[in-house]
């Protein structure tokens, strides 16, 4: 007797939970026995027993007819697929309880205690994928309402949640396997019931890798430390780091340090830093150096198969020869001029070898261009700063890529699409030194509107002093946006969930800083500034004669934020822009107070320079129009500065030929000086706040004595910012 989940096609919610969990069982390389899927359609069945809708079977004569009894079985058979907790537990039953119900209504409570405690987290439970993972995204997708809640984002988390865990094959796939093949699925199960043999495994995502096999895919992420890591090098490298962990793999992080000319060691020790600010670590780092001498005999080798040939054409006779397939008058050089040439003056950095390089001989005439003998190798006598001096010839990323790729065991070669005309070239190169095979997978390039993500045109920024540094908050460097205030959660999320598509599309930041928001909401401390121009001091005639101080929520929603001081005065200070619509005798609400009636509005001309009020903190708020920030006018209040920034760019997309720097825009900072709360004197860098009724915000440098602390913006997603222009 073997294992056996019968499954009833007509149920009213399908057991998909159940089905995954089984799914995962099949596909694990470390479980010999399986678990045969039968399907019935019995709808007569189904309802006079609804437990009929699933039944699992052991080979002992165990039966388990609900899906609650089959996950709990499962995960104590499987501890090593199925984590397992109480608190895993108590999710496991809330879904199969809970999410399971068709009326909106009662499911909208349930969904928003789900999303409220997904705000923090990539997985219900734990670091990685668990039973509890697998029942919460079972329920759902079974349940017919929650495909249109999914998709239009209704509960932001659980959408991002739902979309991430789902592109783990076993999910989906499963799915797919049972509502398209049902007569091949229950003919499999009754041919396996008699004894027949588990199909091998076949790992497949839905990006569909090529070739690839659970345990024995290996991923690469390559930067070249000529700069700081980008947004686009973060997408590459999290997206590789996926799917080596998606198929049980490894991923090979390695430095492309071929251009001695544009490399230091400072950026290879920041790219290893970002990175392990976004949480990834490779199983291990190797650089393109370590094999230059490999790279170098593979070059003679070509050059005495006939395939490649020293070139002293001057370059920009070579360029024009490419770009109009004609024959190189170098290219049929012996093979014993070519190896002098390669081995004795390039390689020595002669004044000859300078005039050379060495190029492979393809095709000169192909349509695809990358094919027109390109370059392989060059002079370059700038030291190396791992090497040194020992080389003086360099390898071109193209011949460089493929062989090491080869040679350390990369499966698969994730890479952004625009190397997809040098695929072609890829392969050649592989082929010609004989070198095993690797399947290559493009995806698209992260792009952003009025955003520049070449490395050269970033150093030209820094360069030109227009910014201060590869950190800067208006740089889309790793380093950038995260001094700008995001989260490496919000950074991950955001990846993920573009995921490995093809399509190229040009974003609007606005999409990226939204998700931020969601996680930084629930926790952020709420705090108090107000801006000191025009600053508008509220007598209160019958407040405190000295300042009182009581503690009051940090978060009024987050309890478990803390608390913060709040100073009650007999002066207060609010904005200009509050003061200017308050009328004499109206009634307003000063938040964290209560409400006070205006008695005289005192101003010159249209600048209001002071408000004569008195308390009445048994007036209602929900009856004024104004709920007003406020701060204590006394000595501990903090001077504070508050920047905003604008885009370096004014074009939302540049197109081929544009000069960047015809479009840059004229002012990127608005500083505004104000005051905050006591409680900013003690504040971190790096701590994340919003000063409410403006905006959250990332203290930059913190307060000393004789110096106002610094608060970059936190764009939150909307067209508009407080203190800035568009973003």
């Amino acid at each position: 007797m073997a294992y056996t989940l019968t499954i009833a096609a007509k149920a009213p919610l399908v057991a998909y939970a159940a089905l995954i969990a089984v799914g995962f069982v099949n596909k694990s390389e470390d479980i010999t026995e399986s678990i045969f899927v039968e399907v019935v359609d019995d709808k007569t069945a189904v309802k006079s027993n609804p437990a009929a809708s699933v039944h699992l079977t052991t080979p002992e004569g165990k039966e388990f007819s609900t899906q609650l009894e089959i996950l709990d079985y499962l995960t104590e058979k499987y501890p090593q697929l199925f984590s397992t907790s109480i608190s895993s537990s108590q999710w496991v039953k809330f879904a199969l309880d809970k999410l399971s119900i068709k009326n909106f209504k009662e499911l909208a409570t349930d969904l928003e205690t789900l999303d409220a405690h997904l705000n923090f987290r990539s997985f219900v439970i734990g670091h990685k994928i668990s039973i509890t993972d697998i029942t919460v995204w079972g329920v759902l997708r079974a349940n017919a309402l929650m495909g249109s809640v999914i998709k239009n984002s209704v509960y932001i988390n659980v959408s991002r949640w739902y979309n991430f865990i789902g592109q783990d094959s076993r999910f989906e796939r499963e799915i797919e396997q049972y509502t398209s093949n049902l007569n091949d699925l229950r003919k499999s199960a009754k041919t396996a019931a008699n004894g027949g043999k588990k199909e091998a495994h076949k790992a497949s995502f839905e990006i569909d890798l090529p070739g690839a096999e659970i345990g024995k895919v290996v991923t690469r992420f390559p930067p070249e430390p000529s700069g700081y890591l980008h947004i686009g090098h973060a997408k590459a490298a999290v997206l590789n780091e996926y799917f080596a962990h998606q198929y049980k793999g490894k991923l090979i992080i390695r430095f492309d340090d071929t251009n001695p000319s544009k490399e230091k060691e400072e950026f290879q020790d920041a790219i290893i830093e970002d990175l392990a600010l976004l949480g990834i670590k490779g199983d291990k780092i190797t650089y393109s150096s370590d094999y230059f001498q490999t790279m170098y005999d593979l070059a003679i080798q070509m050059i005495k198969d006939g395939l490649a040939y020293c070139d002293d054409t001057v370059q920009e006779k070579m360029r024009e020869e490419r770009m109009v397939g004609d024959k190189s008058a170098r290219r049929d050089r012996t093979v014993e001029e070519n190896l002098q040439i390669f081995t004795e003056e390039m390689k020595q950095g002669t004044e000859v070898g300078l005039k050379n390089c060495l190029r492979a001989k393809i095709d000169y005439t192909a349509p695809n261009k990358t094919l027109r003998d390109p370059v392989i190798y060059r002079c370059n006598l700038t030291p190396h700063h791992r090497t040194g001096s020992t080389w003086k010839i360099y390898p071109t990323y193209d011949f460089c890529v493929p062989i090491v790729d080869s040679i350390e065991g990369v499966t698969h070669a994730l890479r952004t699409i625009e190397y997809r005309d040098r695929n072609a070239q890829y392969e050649w190169m592989l082929k010609a030194l004989k070198l095993r095979h690797v399947h290559i997978w493009d995806f698209a390039r992260v792009n952003f509107v009025r955003t520049l993500l070449s490395k050269r045109k970033l150093q030209w920024f820094v360069d030109k002093n227009y910014v201060s540094n590869w950190d800067d908050p208006r740089f889309p460097t790793v380093r950038g946006v995260r001094r700008r205030g995001m989260t490496v959660e919000g950074l991950r999320n955001f990846i993920i969930s573009q995921g490995p598509s093809k399509n190229i599309i040009n974003l609007d930041w606005s999409v990226i800083w939204a998700m931020n928001k969601k996680i930084i909401d629930p926790v952020a401390p709420r705090h108090t500034a107000v801006e000191i121009e025009n600053v508008v001091p509220v007598h209160i005639t019958d407040g405190p004669e000295e300042p009182k101080v009581e503690d009051k929520p940090k978060h009024k929603k987050n309890l478990e934020v803390g608390l913060k001081k709040v100073v009650f005065a007999k002066t207060l200070l609010i904005d200009q822009n509050d003061a200017e619509g308050i009328e004499d005798g109206e009634e307003v609400t000063f938040m964290d107070w209560g409400n006070i009636i205006v008695t005289k509005v005192h101003k010159e001309g249209d600048v209001v320079k002071s408000i004569d009020a008195k308390l009445h903190l048994e007036g209602d708020f929900r009856k004024t129009s104004k709920k007003l920030t406020w701060l204590a006018d006394t000595p501990d209040k903090v001077p504070v500065e508050l920047i905003d920034f604008d885009h370096l760019i004014t074009k939302d997309k540049l197109e081929e030929g544009d000069n960047f720097e015809d479009f840059l825009t004229k002012q990127t900072e608005f500083h505004t000086k104000a005051y905050a709360d006591v409680n900013v004197r003690n504040m971190k860098a790096g701590d994340i706040i919003q000063f409410e009724r403006k905006g959250y915000y990332r203290l930059d440098k913190p307060y000393e004595e004789g110096k106002e602390a610094v608060f970059f913006t936190i764009p939150d997603g909307k067209t508009v910012t407080k203190y800035g222009s568009k973003k």
